[in-house]
């Protein structure tokens, strides 16, 4: 069975976009944590989207100037099988990219069985809030920045409690804080 997880950047008050939708905040570059990142996309999964992030990541990562700004990602986030999860899409332009429109416990749950990849969340609030409460995430990987937005919405808005087990951390010169955790 393959495993689903969740990979997302909060500010140290809990939001993962700021009350506008704004996530630009969150973009901290620097030598020590662009190699990680490039580590960690170079690992391969299946990408989760909901519309709003895949139409969001489908605009940048295709671009030259993703192409230019961090070669190894978008490399691999344009090579990458994508899923999105949309009512209201009619078609997903971004190459590699299934459009799903049925349930999405039901549809993860199918994903889940298949052979291929494990399955990546990134971004997609709404998407880690269902999956959470449907208890069908694998492990949580939450980016902290060290930032106080003072409001915007958390990527478990309206989850029922779930209670994680810490794994690891790794600190980063820049303040970021990755923590991987696991439903108990």
């Amino acid at each position: 069975m393959r495993r689903l997880s969740v990979f997302n950047q909060v500010s140290l008050d809990g939001y993962f976009v700021d009350a506008h939708g704004d996530m630009s905040w969150a973009h901290k570059q620097d030598e020590e944590w662009d190699r990680f990142a490039s580590e960690n996309a170079s690992g391969g999964a299946e990408l989760l989207f909901g519309r709003v992030t895949y139409e969001l990541m489908s605009s940048f990562w295709p671009t030259r100037q993703a192409l230019e700004a961090n070669p190894v990602v978008a490399e691999q986030m344009n090579k990458l099988p994508k899923v999105v999860f949309s009512r209201t899409l009619e078609k997903a332009s971004w190459n590699n990219t299934r459009l799903l429109k049925g349930d999405l416990a039901a549809e993860v749950r199918k994903l889940k069985e298949e052979p291929g990849l494990d399955l990546l969340v990134m971004g997609s609030g709404s998407i880690v809030a269902q999956l959470t409460d449907a208890r069908l995430v694998d492990e949580y990987q939450v980016v902290i920045i060290p930032i106080v937005l003072g409001g915007g919405r958390s990527m478990f808005e309206g989850s029922k409690r779930l209670d994680l087990k810490l794994q690891k951390t790794r600190a980063f010169t820049n303040g970021n804080v990755v923590l991987w955790y696991e439903p108990r």
